[in-house]
């Protein structure tokens, strides 16, 4: 499609990131412009940038319009982009500026095109040959002239950047200037993948036909953990890229990028493009200029890489799909997953949506037709489901401050003499969630927050996991300041370590938490150390349960199964169960048979049992039925309101005044709930209020929350914040 074309002097409207709630005319600049480009324009006493959206409102004194002073250097914004951003702002009620914001977050996108040091193919030769120097050409000759950057050219020849520097002397080798914003090495599709299994073959053919049709379609692709999920969507990513188009795969952890990045080389001879926090500012820039650019064939990313500029998109990958954190609870408050499937319907592209446990969303929408379903029944090549049993808490004799039972402990002892690797399981950073005083009974909480401090005693700090603030550990308590009495009260995955540590003095314990490791870099090697052997057990949290193949691992146990299932979060079922399913799955994934232990106070609990039957469909129908009769989502509709001030009165104020104001959401029967104080009542000095609105599935909630809140003026020292389809309620 055509953008429309504006003459030089004609009137056009300006999307910036500037906080106003409306689109700004400015004159067309020398040369005119199109809707979609990208301008720099005139902003008070400062020169700030945007997109033009279309012709001028015109409501504004024609005399005082001024005029845009250039199109910059990027590539146009696509319409159905245009579109997606309106969409998601009308959906999750975002102010236009904060979502253009969100699709131009690449630093220096402005600037001019850097510069950088490539090495190539020099014509002289070294004055003495040595075996690393011969390495260093043979690797540039086998390549055929292509350039290297020095510190991947000394990586992939096993040489020091020392030797390269020195063929550079020579003449042997060549150092060039080159720009640093280069399109991606090109993706292979015809490159054979790994042999696929009967199932596996006919999901991949479905997958594919979707890909040849060029048009909009979602589907579930449901696999046991280990099934090979990832080989068959590998083949619809090579499907789009034979049809010329772009694709996208977002991973809910960035700790999975670095196994994935080597299945994806290994399937296509070359890395894709990477979109996360943890790469550079100079690789977000390239990443999003060769996206726009169609010099990005394949992009691997967290939920933000939903907003890159694609030329052609037509493919969005979800994995692990039912993860929680696809949910931005911040800034712009959506929901990667199903603003994927919205952006695929206006790229008419194909989504696929991968989980062994697929969130009870996605269920009910195959159930109701909206997205076709595919299932993965048997695990890839040997491996088999691991067995599941529960350990009954009530009948062990686990002695005071342990928490691992001689059940749990015999188990551990025979995977160590067979020279196997067991996990234990606990879903709680650090080294105790509660520091309490035996002689006054004080709980150290956090100074900006209520909430308890958290003892991480590998790092030798308390920590708040609600804001981030630390302080040293006390010897005496803060409150009645006698020593000797702080008790760490609880346990966290660091104490858990230290027990291990006691009961198997012989063994290699390693903790794998987030907090212990200072880069993604570190992490990541961190976990492929685990994969090839260097540890006999590992003590993890969630971060384990998501997507990671540790081939020795034959034993998971979970300290406490019932922990997620305390408070009276809607969704608590249906997330224990997919955690306690997905940790259980990383037992047994090659020749060997694996064994998922769950310690339980509770066995006999509708969930507990779920999960050790395997009876999933069952679990998700009495899931559905529990929702339905609740009209909670996803058959009704939801919204969160948050309230936050540094005055606890103005913040209980201003919520009652919305409740008073209600006719609004009583004109489309929704009902209000609150306020109330949110379940942690404070946050980085911030007090919090809560209010809750229930509706219909059919109603039009969005206009009645925008009416409703429109209402009031929050104080310049206030927030309101309004989450749709909220996930959590804290």
């Amino acid at each position: 499609m055509t953008s429309p074309r504006f003459e030089e002097g004609a009137l056009i409207g300006v999307l910036t990131t500037q906080p106003l709630d409306r689109v700004l005319d400015y004159r067309a600049p020398r040369g005119g412009c199109a809707a979609g480009d990208h301008v720099e324009v005139p902003f008070g006493p400062r020169k700030v940038t945007g997109v033009v959206w279309g012709q001028g409102a015109g409501d504004y004194d024609p005399a005082k319009v001024k005029s845009a002073i250039r199109v910059l250097d990027l590539p146009p914004m696509r319409a159905p982009m245009r579109e997606f951003l309106g969409r998601v702002a009308d959906y999750t009620l975002t102010p236009m500026p904060a979502m253009l914001r969100l699709a131009t977050r690449a630093p220096g996108l402005t600037d001019p095109p850097g510069m950088r040091k490539i090495y190539r193919r020099g014509h002289g030769q070294p004055a003495r040959m040595t075996p690393a120097r011969a390495r260093v050409l043979d690797l540039l000759e086998e390549h055929d002239g292509l350039g290297f950057m020095l510190g991947e050219l000394a990586d992939l020849a096993g040489v020091g950047s020392s030797v390269v520097k020195g063929l550079v002397a020579s003449g042997a080798v060549a150092e060039e200037e080159a720009p640093r914003d280069v399109p991606y090495p090109p993706l292979d599709p015809d490159m054979a993948g790994k042999a696929l299994t009967t199932d596996q073959e006919l999901a991949a053919a479905r997958l594919r036909e979707g890909i040849a049709a060029g048009r909009y379609g979602t589907t579930l692709l449901k696999g046991v953990t280990g099934s090979g999920k990832t080989e068959v969507y590998l083949e619809a990513v090579a499907a789009c890229l034979k049809a010329g188009r772009q694709a996208l795969v977002l991973l809910p952890e960035i700790a999975l990028t670095a196994e994935f990045l080597t299945r994806v080389e290994a399937r296509f001879g070359a890395k894709p493009a990477e979109w996360h926090s943890g790469v550079t500012t100079t690789e977000r820039r390239r990443c999003w200029k060769m996206v726009a650019e169609n010099g990005a064939q394949l992009v691997v990313g967290a939920r933000s890489a939903l907003f890159l500029p694609f030329h052609d998109l037509g493919l969005i990958v979800v994995d692990e799909e039912h993860d929680t954190s696809y949910k931005q609870e911040d800034g712009v408050l959506y929901n990667a997953r199903d603003m994927a499937v919205l952006r695929a319907s206006l790229e008419r592209a194909q989504v696929v949506l991968a989980s062994a446990t697929p969130s009870l969303e996605s269920w009910v929408n195959v159930q109701q037709g909206k997205y076709a379903r595919l299932d993965l029944e048997s695990r890839y090549g040997p491996a088999v489901m691991p067995e599941m049993r529960a350990i009954d808490m009530r009948t062990e004799e686990v002695p005071s401050g342990s928490w691992i039972s001689p059940a749990l402990k015999g188990a551990v002892m025979q995977r160590l003499e067979r020279g196997e690797q067991s996990l234990l399981f606990l879903n709680r950073r650090g080294y105790a969630p509660l520091t309490l005083c035996r002689a006054c009974g004080h709980q150290i909480g956090c100074k900006h927050c209520d909430a308890r401090m958290v003892e991480h005693r590998f790092l030798k700090r308390l920590m708040c996991h609600q804001c981030g603030e630390t302080a040293p550990m006390p010897e005496t308590c803060p409150n009645c300041e006698v020593a000797g009495k702080l008790a760490a009260v609880g346990p966290g995955v660091e104490r858990i370590t230290e027990e291990a540590q006691a009961l198997f003095p012989d063994a290699r314990v390693t903790v794998l938490s987030s907090d212990l490791f200072g880069s993604a870099r570190a992490l990541k090697a961190r976990i492929l150390e685990i994969a090839e052997g260097a540890a006999d057990i590992v003590v993890g949290t969630q971060l384990v349960a998501k997507g990671h193949n540790f081939p020795k691992l034959t034993l998971v146990g979970v300290i406490d199964s019932d922990l997620g299932l305390q408070g009276s979060d809607l969704r608590a079922a249906e997330r224990t169960f997919q955690l306690m399913r997905q940790v259980a799955g990383r037992a047994g994934r090659a020749e060997a048979r694996g064994t998922a232990l769950l310690q339980s106070f509770q066995p006999e609990h509708p969930v507990i049992r779920a999960i050790l039957s395997g009876d999933e469909e069952g679990f998700w129908a009495a899931e559905a039925a529990s929702r339905r009769a609740a009209g909670v989502p996803p058959y009704g509709r939801m919204a969160g309101i948050v309230i936050s001030s540094p005055d606890m009165q103005q913040a209980f104020d201003l919520g009652n005044r919305l409740a008073r104001l209600d006719a609004p959401l009583r004109r489309i029967g929704a009902q209000l709930f609150g306020p109330a104080p949110a379940p942690i009542a404070r946050v980085r000095g911030r007090h919090r209020v809560r209010l809750l609105v229930k509706a219909e599935k059919t109603a039009p909630l969005q206009s009645a929350l925008a009416e409703w809140a429109a209402q009031v003026r929050v104080p310049a020292n206030a927030r309101l914040a309004i989450d749709i389809d909220p996930q959590s309620f804290l």
